[in-house]
């Protein structure tokens, strides 16, 4: 009786929240076209722009869904633009997005990389490796400085860092009751600060290529422009500085992360909600071999990894390639996974990784909106008068920022941005290696602090956290971060005016 009056509660509410959804949506599609109606053709959309943004961050704290809140804030912006023709606008945005060179490179390496951890895990070794580092590692704070370190260590790429860090250190922290929203944080923060301030990453060799194409930096100087830029780089260097801190204790945890930290000291370092999700494990039996051979089976594909991207010109995409082909023959090779089961394995990797993909691509897509509103324009243009040798580098950091993180894109919005930008930097002399490491910082703090990038989510999806439990419990500490990054570049405003 007892469990009959309680579904009939729960399908009440569940009824009541539909119907509030329902009314929210209407609401926002009548706000939104009023909007439109009332917008003379031709002329900008000023702080209108802002809106479907602000829409995105709201109902993603509230529903705690970034995908679906991406989706619900590019609709809204194609009303404001066109109330009366939703569908074929957004299936054009949509076409032209998931059609895009880099989406397809981003997708292909997400699902390859997803199917080749896969594969080290139902193989075996990735256990093994968990295993060997038990037996190194002696007590909890080792267990996250040996995480940070691995995570310093692979700068070649921050997809690479998110997903491989996590899925090699995950069990290691199990082990000693660390909380999978820290291993989030701390694999995040050596991410994209880390590959930054390393000029033989991916993000080097897009933002030199960037600098040039837009006027910074002399054909073939870009490179140059970018390493002279590396000490001004300041968020990265801070965000490095401030999770080394909280790791040995020095700065404590705040908020979400308190809690998390709790539940996990208490013997529960997964989330509840994120019980059964993630890169999970393989626990059917295999061939048995020795810990020689399984520390090789980990430790040769993932140098591998490393070393292929390097060969390609920082290539990932061909670098996990030539990984997988590899490690599916050595697997095949040494009896211990049939060539059909490894294929499979592969095609579950990319099955995994869905969700942090769609969300990438709806990140694409609200950009996509934003960029037809003019937010960026916006933005910059509303600085203007606030800027001169002493502000500009922090308010290009702080605009930047702010903008990157509404917008979740840490690469396509410099596209735009900077040539707004090099204009104002030339007209007030200012260093232009001072300019780049505060576009270059802004790029790092919207990847590392938003909760619907691409390299926040891949790290919470490897860490085995929900997207938002680990952006509620990392935001205290970006937000710290950004302070004290807006302070050092006043202060190198002020040296360098």
């Amino acid at each position: 009786m007892t469990t009959t009056i309680s579904d009939a509660v729960g399908a009440k509410y569940q009824r009541r929240r539909m119907f509030a959804g329902l009314l929210l949506c209407i609401g926002v599609y009548v706000g939104f076209s009023w909007l439109s109606t009332h917008h003379e053709p031709g002329s900008d959309w000023g702080w209108y722009s802002l809106l479907p943004t602000l829409l995105v961050i709201i109902t993603a704290i509230i529903s705690r869904r970034p995908f679906e809140s991406m989706i619900a804030g590019g609709v809204a912006g194609l009303v404001m633009l066109d109330p009366g023709n939703l569908i074929s606008p957004f299936a054009e945005n949509i076409s032209s997005i998931v059609g895009n060179e880099t989406i397809v490179w981003v997708v292909l390496v997400c699902g390859l990389m997803g199917g080749f951890i896969r594969l080290l895990e139902i193989s075996g070794c990735l256990d093994g490796f968990s295993g060997w580092m038990q037996n190194l590692i002696k007590s909890r704070r080792q267990s996250m400085i040996a995480t940070f370190f691995i995570g310093v260590a692979v700068f070649i790429d921050d997809y690479l860092n998110c997903l491989a860090v996590s899925s090699s250190v995950k069990k290691l922290t199990d082990h000693y009751h660390v909380s999978r929203e820290k291993l989030a944080y701390i694999v995040d923060s050596t991410a994209a600060p880390m590959c930054i301030i390393v000029p033989i990453s991916t993000w080097a060799v897009y933002f030199s290529g960037l600098l040039e194409e837009n006027g910074m930096a002399e054909k073939d100087h870009g490179m140059l422009l970018y390493i002279q830029s590396i000490p001004f780089m300041a968020y990265a260097w801070v965000c490095l500085l401030l999770v080394f801190l909280v790791i040995i204790g020095v700065v404590g945890d705040y908020g979400p992360m308190k809690k998390a930290e709790a539940r996990a000291k208490a013997g529960q370092p997964v989330p509840p909600e994120s019980i059964g999700e993630g890169l999970s494990a393989d626990t059917r039996a295999r061939r048995k071999v020795s810990f020689r051979v399984n520390m090789f089976n980990f430790v040769f594909p993932m140098v591998l990894l490393v070393a292929s991207t390097v060969y390609y010109d920082i290539d990932l995409l061909q670098g996990v390639i030539l990984t997988c082909a590899v490690t599916v023959v050595l697997f095949y090779v040494q009896g211990l996974l049939g060539f059909e089961e490894q294929v499979e394995a592969i095609f579950d990797g990319f099955k995994i990784m869905l969700y942090p993909l769609a969300a990438v691509i709806a990140g694409f897509f609200i950009k996509n909106i934003n960029d037809q509103l003019g937010m960026t324009e916006y933005v910059v243009n509303s600085l203007i008068p606030y800027m001169n040798n002493v502000t500009f580098p922090a308010i290009i950091f702080a605009s930047m920022a702010l903008i990157v993180f509404s917008t979740g894109s840490s690469w396509g919005v410099f596209v735009i941005s900077i040539p707004l930008v090099v204009p104002i930097a030339h007209e007030l002399g200012t260093h232009l290696p001072l300019v780049a490491g505060a576009l270059l910082s802004a790029s790092a703090f919207g990847s590392h602090a938003c909760f619907f990038s691409d390299s926040s989510l891949l790290a919470a999806k490897g860490s085995g956290c929900s997207p938002m439990a680990h952006a509620f419990s990392q935001f205290p500490y970006a937000v710290i971060g950004a302070v004290v990054t807006i302070l050092v570049f006043l202060g190198l405003g002020y040296m360098y005016a």
